[in-house]
């Protein structure tokens, strides 16, 4: 009987002693949720006091988690864009100039885009006027005719391409660890993160499934979408048959820029977010929506690219982007000196290959 007891003590002990350590990694991260960022950084505490104030019952900046919404543009915000440019930009110089499927029915028009790409990231020859628009006409045509599932895979397989410009990192995992982390630390807060990007919603999609990021929480730039055999027939005057897949076809609906990404999100979401992150002009109105919450406190983050040891960023122009970010009330997330590293262990910047 007493061995018996004996034994039941040690186990008891064991039993503790193992939920203790369970747990030790998920205090420890609630003490320093984020752990990447440098502990002086301002953009750090005042994201850490505002979802304090928010997320306190006691505040008088309370905010229930139903309306905790935060919205994120995606490429420069926390997927890199400076490989030499935006990842939906280089999958497009690579399918109409090197995709050996595609590159010789390739219409006039979309190859032109293309080697616009090509010319501004090899030469540095500045970009057409309205660019984004010409972009977006030309990658509704080269992915028409892709059903979901094709083109899901066929971002999947570009993402698994090295990353143009750095050592130990592909396409499909260039995100910003740091940024990562806020994704974590919000939706331990009670948060509902949505992404808002101007690159189309499906590559969107294929991107971030990795990091956990629901599809349904991804608003992007949009093609008109048919079943199998719809064929001119209008979707209301048509109906899809059992075994008929949707497939993407060559026009577009909307470049979700700008006003675009408010009204987008307006639709879509249905509510006026609290929190909103960006690193371009593409996101101000976005942030501007967001701190005109008439209910409750709001606020806007913008990331300038200011490291140029670690990334291929133009640090006097970021610096330009950041003072006018701050003087436009968004709180300036600094690459450089708010980050203890960008894209974590193991990477390191290259000369771009070409």
């Amino acid at each position: 009987m007493k061995k018996t007891n004996k034994s039941f003590f040690v186990l008891a002990l064991l039993s503790l002693a193992l939920l203790s350590c369970s747990r030790a990694p998920e205090n420890a991260k609630k003490k320093n949720p984020l752990s990447l960022w440098n502990d002086d950084a301002a953009s750090k505490n005042a994201l850490i006091d505002y979802v304090k104030a928010v997320t306190d019952e006691k505040s008088p900046d309370f905010i229930p988690v139903k309306d905790r919404i935060a919205t994120f543009d995606m490429d420069g915000t926390f997927v890199a864009e400076l490989y030499p440019s935006y990842f939906e930009y280089n999958m497009l110089e690579y399918r109409v100039l090197d995709d050996p499927s595609y590159k010789d029915i390739a219409p006039a028009d979309v190859k032109e885009t293309a080697q616009n790409i090509r010319d501004f990231v090899r030469n540095g020859t500045k970009l057409p006027d309205h660019f984004d628009m010409k972009h977006a006409y030309a990658a509704a045509k080269a992915y028409s005719g892709m059903t979901i599932a094709e083109f899901d895979a066929y971002v999947k397989d570009f993402g698994k391409k090295a990353a143009n410009g750095f050592k130990g990192m592909i396409y499909g995992e260039s995100f910003y660890k740091p940024m990562l982390e806020v994704f974590d630390y919000l939706n331990e807060n009670g948060f509902t993160c949505y992404v808002v990007s101007g690159s189309d919603r499906f590559i969107c999609r294929a991107l971030t499934e990795s990091i956990g990021i629901e599809p349904n929480r991804v608003i992007g730039m949009d093609v008109v979408l048919k079943s199998s055999n719809q064929g001119d027939a209008e979707g209301v005057d048509y109906t899809m048959a059992k075994g008929e897949d949707i497939f993407r076809t060559d026009e577009l609906i909307i470049k979700n820029l700008k006003t675009n990404k408010v009204k987008q999100i307006t639709q879509e979401i249905g509510k006026v977010p609290v929190l909103s992150f960006g690193n371009s002009g593409g996101d101000s109105a976005m942030h501007n929506f967001a701190l005109s919450n008439k209910k409750y406190k709001s606020a806007a983050f913008m990331l300038i690219a200011d490291d140029d040891a670690k990334d291929h960023a133009n640090r006097e122009k970021a610096l330009k982007l950041g003072k006018d970010w701050k003087d436009a009330g968004y709180v300036v997330i600094s690459m450089r000196d708010d980050w203890k590293t960008i894209y974590g262990n193991g990477v390191e910047k290259t000369d771009f290959s070409f």
